[in-house]
């Protein structure tokens, strides 16, 4: 199956994703590249930024033209993620998250009047998706959480509380999970629409973190929600199924992210190692310094292969819960040891800001903890391969 599988894969680009690749490298270099560590340190999400990029379909990349968005598949949606994630991570993060995880899970699960409802504005930028199955109490658990849904009349009444959602301040609406029935489990997690026009339902606390800071990221309060019976999505007890769906296609553009992000910080080395010099001559000179970049080189392009290998899978409709988790744990992997070389290249200038290897640095963690932890994935790839 492997090698029949590995036999009829083309990575080779038609002239259209070429294109809009070069349309991702122009917008990077341009648009992203000037602001990127401005936006970093002043942890401000950059707004303005992604009103440009939802007038030339970027945050629409998956949705069907019919509801205003760009009609992509996932090689052109992992391409993009790649070329913005070589010039902001950050931004690239948010990109991912909005087309793949809030917006996808009402394109693919939604009735039509939801998504004629929220998803042209989505798709354009208007307004931003999050999506909340995280909460303090669960995080690679997801079956563990408190949020609750009950039925009223025509609404369900929700209360609880999400944690570390992306866009969760700047973001209008949310694919909310919450348990509609807690004695079934798993098979008791409902998904439903909730937006900030529903009274009750607030950000509150913005996370100060590490890395990726000009991602928007808080915490989500719901104190007796009411949400039409209407924004349910699918029916009562899909929610975990549905969840898992949208996180196996998540892990391609995280993937991407993580290749983008590993390519910038070879860029960065091998332009530093090259000017710097050394003991009479460039760093490229000194086999230490070759070692690192040959591993970093072949790392990076194993990284492509699998990731491009998921999305293939994913556009001709073929199963992609190993690949995709494959691919996201080796990929954002290769991203940590990547930019970790980086700065050691670059020595006491690696841990200066003065030098864009520090973002890179601080950046790649997270793709090892989010849509997943890399046990996670282990334990996916685990129970594929044995059959469990």
């Amino acid at each position: 199956m492997v090698e029949e599988l590995s036999a009829a894969i083309d990575f080779t680009l038609t002239e259209e994703q070429v294109a809009i690749r070069a349309m991702a490298e122009d917008f990077t270099a341009n648009e992203i590249v000037p602001i990127a560590l401005q936006y970093d340190e002043s942890q401000e999400f950059p707004r303005e930024l992604f009103y440009k990029m939802g007038e030339l379909g970027l945050l629409g990349i998956l949705v069907p033209t019919e509801l205003e968005g760009a009609g992509m598949g996932y090689t052109e949606y992992a391409l993009i993620v790649e070329e913005l994630a070589k010039g902001c991570p950050s931004i690239a993060l948010s990109v991912a998250a909005h087309n793949g995880l809030g917006t996808n899970h009402i394109l693919r699960f939604g009735s039509e009047e939801l998504q004629r409802k929220y998803i042209p504005d989505l798709a354009t930028g208007k307004d931003l998706a999050a999506w909340g199955l995280t909460e303090p109490g669960s995080g690679s658990d997801a079956g563990g959480m408190i949020t609750t849904a009950r039925r009223e009349g025509d609404h369900y009444i929700l209360n609880g509380s999400k944690n570390f959602i992306t866009h969760g301040t700047v973001g209008n609406t949310t694919v909310v999970m919450a348990i509609t029935d807690k004695d079934a489990g798993k098979r008791g997690i409902s998904a439903f629409a909730v937006d900030k026009s529903m009274e009750g339902f607030t950000a509150s606390k913005k996370e100060n973190k590490l890395g990726m800071r000009s991602s928007d990221t808080s915490s989500l309060l719901l104190d007796n929600v009411r949400v039409p019976a209407a924004n349910l999505i699918g029916t009562e007890g899909e929610g975990f199924i549905q969840a898992l769906q949208i996180l196996d296609g998540g892990r391609i553009s995280i993937a991407a992210l993580s290749l983008g992000l590993a390519e910038a910080a070879l860029a960065h080395s091998l332009k530093y190692a090259k000017e710097r010099e050394q003991f009479g001559r460039p760093l490229s000179y000194l086999q230490g310094i070759q070692f690192k970049i040959a591993r970093m080189a072949t790392d990076i392009e194993a990284a492509r292969a699998l990731t491009f290998r998921a999305a293939w899978m994913k556009d001709n409709g073929m199963d992609i819960n190993l690949a995709a988790s494959q691919a996201k744990l080796f990929a954002s992997e290769v991203a940590v040891r990547c930019a970790e070389e980086a700065v050691q290249i670059h020595g006491g200038y690696g841990y200066t800001k003065d030098y864009p290897v520090e973002k890179l640095y601080r950046d790649a963690k997270l793709l090892t903890i989010g849509e997943g932890t890399s046990e996670i994935q282990k334990l996916v790839i685990a129970r594929n391969v044995i059959g469990e």
